[in-house]
């Protein structure tokens, strides 16, 4: 752990009586359960029955066309949730809601869907039909109604396996670009101001004279210099509508529907991204974050004129204050944005009768220096800028935000580690339990079934032939959970695409291959666990040792 957070490793290590004594006594109080519950079995178990148990037939299942439908309905459903959101917003909450309709889909279909298909297999007269096809299915009629559940659990365990360790493991790799994204520069200048130092250079033209004196003193050079003025607001957006209620701001109802808002100028976009658009009174350009898009042609903010979308762009200057939020955010770049916002400025909400409006100035800038002295330089711009404001006279609001990558990659680090730490020890908590339930299940199933294939030896079948047999059972049986996690995995996708852009993470490409990685290394790990069950197995069921005898 402290290993993938960049920091020195201590050995020290202790043991604490209490954890050794609160973990006996947990353990104690779970197998006194157990043996409670096994005592009540054996009290309800009648004798004779249970003498006579292993030469009672068991009836063939019957298919439960509700239940398993009930399981298809659930996952579809889910499955549709998955890939039909569009807002990250509606992603946190929707992705409990689908985790927990894609379990009980999972075990719905295995117990109850699994039997149904046999019974559909066994109806198909050329496929079931067949030496091996006909002892395979036969068995899994009534290998699927005792172990639906377990193969069940080791799907769901497969896919969490994978969405945690695919999840985590990119948060980590993409670390340094999630943290540009939540820094665009080294140095991050945010102040906040009144509309009159809004529209006046004075104070930011001072500001940025003291960090010309800043980086003069250390001896650095400022690279890629971001500065644009904006207002800000949050507002609910319906249709073509900007609605700025109050009430509708703090429903839940409207969760998914609320924007962070973004009021630019059209000459500070033209200059930042090398472009040339004029536009008109009364018409604005467009742009949309977190993969979010709007689609309209005009938009209206509150009460005020309807503006016509000119220009939808592909690109702007991110900066810090989006990619802090997890709602998505709207640009929009109009010609005078004075005259935009001039009737929002005396608008509050909020008890204390905040501003609606907030307005920015933004400022940062690229360092080629070592981290100690972009630290460095940060601090002193921050102390300096405070001896400023000191001097500034009590109408003036000047607040400022000064941010570095340099003294926040440690914090950033240190969660972006700790996840994938996380998604590491219980990836492998979860694997260890499903290797339990598949060894364990083919050792019990392997009994279960030496009596039938020992009658299948009787009656002529060969050995060859029963190999041929098992390999087709366990081969549709084991890598159904396994293909299972596989669709499961592939249309969570666009879930987990969405959660992860609350996390600054949009490189898509790094996403798809990790996920696609970590599916085939699992996949590999899940062969080399069947490989190893596979010969327990036909051990048991075909009557041989381990030393090779009959």
């Amino acid at each position: 752990m402290i290993k993938i957070l960049g920091g020195a490793a201590s050995y020290t290590f202790s043991i604490e009586i209490s954890s050794v004594r609160n973990t006996v006594l947990l353990f104690l109080g779970i197998f006194l359960l157990v043996f409670l519950n096994t005592l009540r079995q054996i009290h309800l178990t009648n004798p004779i029955q249970l003498l006579h148990s292993d030469q009672t037939g068991e009836k063939p299942p019957k298919a439960n066309w509700i239940v398993a439908v009930l399981g298809a309905v659930l996952l579809g459903a889910a499955y549709y949730l998955a890939v039909s959101i569009q807002d990250p917003v509606t992603a946190i909450t929707v992705f409990f809601l689908a985790v927990v309709m894609v379990i009980l889909a999972t075990y719905l279909l295995f117990i109850a869907g699994s039997v149904t298909l046999c019974r559909i297999l066994q109806k198909n007269k050329r496929y079931y039909y067949k030496t091996n096809h006909f002892v395979s299915v036969s068995s899994m009629v009534y290998r699927m109604k005792r172990n639906g559940a377990g193969l069940a659990s080791i799907c769901i365990l497969c896919t969490m396996v994978l969405v945690m360790v695919s999840s985590t493991t990119c948060l980590y790799v993409g670390a340094e670009d999630s943290l540009r994204n939540r820094y665009p520069r080294n140095i991050n200048v945010d102040v906040l101001m009144n509309e009159t130092e809004f529209f006046d250079d004075t104070n930011t033209e001072k500001t940025k004279d003291l960090i010309r004196t800043v980086l003069e003193e250390n001896k650095a050079e400022p690279e890629g210099i971001l500065e644009y003025r904006t207002a800000a607001f949050a507002g609910t957006v319906q249709g073509d509508q900007i609605d700025l209620d109050e009430e509708n701001l703090n429903s839940i109802v409207n969760t998914g529907n609320i924007w962070q808002i973004f009021i630019v100028s059209v000459s500070d976009y033209n200059r930042l991204m090398g472009k040339n658009e004029i536009l008109s009174p009364g018409e604005a350009i467009v742009y949309t974050t977190k993969e979010m898009t709007y689609e309209e042609d005009t938009i209206r903010i509150g009460d005020l004129e309807t503006l016509r979308i000119a220009e939808q762009a592909d690109e702007f200057a991110d900066n810090s204050v989006d990619s802090m939020q997890i709602f998505p955010t709207m640009y929009l770049f109009v010609p005078d944005v004075g005259a935009v916002i001039e009737p929002l400025t005396d608008l509050t909400w909020g008890n204390n009768n905040s501003p609606l409006v907030s307005l920015h100035w933004y400022y940062g800038f690229d360092l080629s220096c070592k981290d100690e002295t972009q630290i460095r330089i940060q601090d002193q711009i921050s102390d300096r800028i405070d001896e400023m404001k000191s001097g500034m006279d009590e109408s003036s609001y000047f607040h400022s935000t000064i941010e570095g990558v340099a003294k926040e990659r440690a914090n950033f680090y240190g969660i972006y580690a700790g996840l994938f730490f996380l998604g590491i020890f219980l990836g492998i908590v979860f694997v260890l339990a499903a290797v339990l339930i598949i060894y364990y299940k083919q050792v019990s199933e392997g009994y279960e079934d030496q009596s039938r294939f020992e009658i299948m030896q009787k009656v002529g079948m060969t050995q060859k032939e029963i190999k041929k047999s098992i390999n087709s059972q366990i081969l549709t049986v084991f890598f159904l959970p396994l293909i299972a996690a596989g669709v499961h995995l592939g249309f969570a996708f666009p879930l987990i695409k969405k959660l992860l852009l609350l996390f600054g993470l949009t490189n898509t490409s790094l996403l798809i291959i990790t996920t696609v990685s970590c599916y085939l290394a699992f996949a590999l790990f899940y062969m080399l666990v069947y490989r190893a069950t596979y010969g327990s197995y036909f051990s048991i069921v075909s009557g041989r040792r381990s030393d090779g005898k009959q």
